[in-house]
């Protein structure tokens, strides 16, 4: 039992380090819409879109980036 509970142990403290790393990009496509894609390593599929903005820490900057690219007519 001692040693079930010494391995899950182990296993969880070597999982802590590999915590869920969300970055955010800004992906704009063709027809000028924009959305906000959830990891900036990922591309969308096919041809036809440019990342405006990547490597955004949280959903809340990334929102932000959109909205001032909707602002300055960048994105519709």
């Amino acid at each position: 039992m001692k040693r079930l509970l010494a391995i899950g142990l182990v296993t969880l403290v070597c999982a802590a380090p590999i915590a869920a790393r969300a970055d955010f990009a800004l992906v704009r496509f063709e027809s000028g819409y924009c959305r906000i894609w959830w990891d900036s390593a990922a591309t969308p599929p096919g041809a036809g879109w440019i990342k405006i903005a990547a490597g955004l820490p949280d959903l809340a900057a990334a929102t932000a980036v959109l909205n001032n690219a909707v602002a300055l007519g960048v994105c519709h």
